[in-house]
């Protein structure tokens, strides 16, 4: 048994006003690949210090004591990818092809401002906390202005959960977008990582980290590779990578080069054990096995890929290749949600009804890669066996009586898979901070969050909802 808290305490609190939570009292909790019924679960410096039989070991005096009272206790999830701007964006170029679909986006991207940065960013966080998402990796696209990118890492920070905000680079301007990026949203390349680097020292010490964002293989040349691979490197950064969404990559680079995609970066030194590869949805196995020997991990994105017609990734086979995959929801704009648990549930079905086997990607595997699945490339901390001493305290506390429609409960694992939401995420936890009680973020209040994106709309949207007589009642 791990060490245990000793210290006896006649009157535990639950104190809705706390910073802080010491104990998880009365949980079923998911430790190991199994669940452990009627735990307690002991905090300590933001992470879990000890699991023991419910009331075995009292609470500390003073201590402050969430009240599972039966509920689900599961590790919080990794969103491995988003676009943190395309909140505002919800339902943009719906039907359009990726290419068109792009360019759509990109002139909003275009015309992003730091106030309309802040509440997608807030909102989005917000959202992805409220599904039990505690960590997510934001893959900026390259913008020029530092108030942008001050405006998400302070939107991140209001919201309290962690994040890996990747900066967008690009050193090849195409206004096609087809070999290169819309040179509107360009800098020169040491500018870019010079900032990059100011980005990283700012954060140092929160719960927020920086990396690398490329928009796709064609937006960097041979030269720009090498320089951003040299700067990931010596600062310990990851790097992000749409890689294979659709066959242009591999079209692209065949007619340009000669050569498909994979191995043109294979060429240029950019396969990697911090590389995290977005898609991947026509990587066949060649490609594969030569990521898997690279160490590159992938981004699975089912509902945008979906959206967008661009297929259905080889999850199945890229695990057997032994390649790490996480799970992604992607941006607002294709998805068109931030909820990690509907990514995990589309997921597993789509491989099922992609493969005919009902028994593809179960509850427990799914966890594993909605969890850890791409954690090392990531530079995040391992938790491969779920909520044990030792791993952050970034846990999720699920009651599914919150919606009849997850009961009765058979199997929790399965409920939480198929049938469980937003509505029974009862309580959110980073660092042992209570960021989600009763459902409601406890840092932003959701009218401000409405206020935020009405306000950062742009004037057609506006004039639009003002024409149509729509109204919201901010309090």
């Amino acid at each position: 048994m791990p060490d245990t808290p000793t210290s006896p305490s006649p009157s535990p609190q639950q104190n809705p006003a706390a910073t802080h939570v010491d104990v998880v009292s009365d949980v079923t909790v998911w430790s190991r690949d199994r669940w452990l019924p009627a735990r307690d679960v002991h905090l300590r410096d933001g992470l879990v210090h000890a699991l023991t039989p419910h009331g075995s070991v009292p609470p500390a005096a003073g201590a402050t004591v969430l009240h599972g009272d039966g509920g689900h206790l599961v590790p919080g999830l990794v969103n491995t990818h988003t676009h943190l701007h395309q909140a505002a964006l919800r339902g943009i170029g719906e039907g359009e092809p990726l290419l068109s679909w792009l360019r759509l986006v990109g002139e909003e991207t275009v015309a992003l401002t730091p106030e309309r940065a802040y509440a997608a960013a807030a909102a989005a966080a917000s959202e992805a906390l409220r599904s039990g998402t505690t960590t997510l990796v934001e893959h900026m696209w390259p913008h020029p202005s530092p108030e942008v990118h001050d405006a998400v890492l302070r939107a991140l920070t209001d919201t309290g959960i962690r994040a890996v905000v990747c900066r967008g680079v690009a050193d090849r301007p195409d206004p096609t977008r087809r070999w290169g990026f819309d040179p509107r949203l360009m800098q020169p390349l040491e500018e870019v990582l010079a900032h990059t680097g100011h980005l990283a020292a700012a954060v140092r010490g929160s719960r927020l980290s920086v990396g690398v964002a490329v928009p796709n293989v064609r937006t960097l040349t041979p030269a720009g590779m090498r320089t951003v691979r040299a700067f990931a490197d010596e600062h310990g950064l990851p790097v992000s990578l749409h890689l294979l969404e659709t066959t242009t990559d591999d079209d692209m680079c065949r007619a340009r080069l000669g050569r498909g995609a994979v191995a043109h970066l294979d060429e240029n030194g950019f396969l990697w054990d911090r590389l995290l590869a977005v898609h991947c949805v026509e990587l066949d196995a060649a490609g594969q096995a030569l990521l898997a020997r690279r160490g590159v991990a992938v981004s699975y994105n089912p509902l945008s890929n979906m959206r967008l017609g661009t297929g259905i990734a080889p999850v199945p086979a890229m695990l057997a290749a032994g390649l790490d995959v996480g799970v992604g929801v992607d941006g607002a704009a294709s998805n068109d949600t931030q909820d990690m648990l509907e990514a995990l549930r589309v997921g597993a079905y789509l491989q099922r009804a992609a493969h005919r086997r009902a028994d593809l990607l179960d509850f427990t595997a799914m966890m594993r890669l909605g969890v850890d699945g791409a954690s090392a490339a990531l530079g995040l901390p391992r938790r491969p066996d779920g909520v044990v001493p030792g791993v952050p305290a970034d846990l999720v506390l699920h009651r599914f009586a919150r919606d009849y429609a997850t009961l009765p409960v058979r199997d929790p694992g399965a409920t939480l898979l198929t049938c469980a939401s937003s509505r029974t995420v009862d309580t959110v936890l980073v660092a042992g901070e209570p960021v989600v009680r009763d459902g409601r973020s406890t840092r932003l209040p959701e009218s401000r969050l409405v206020a935020a994106l009405l306000e950062s709309a742009p004037p057609a949207a506006r004039a639009a909802r003002t024409a149509t007589g729509g109204a919201v009642t901010v309090s």
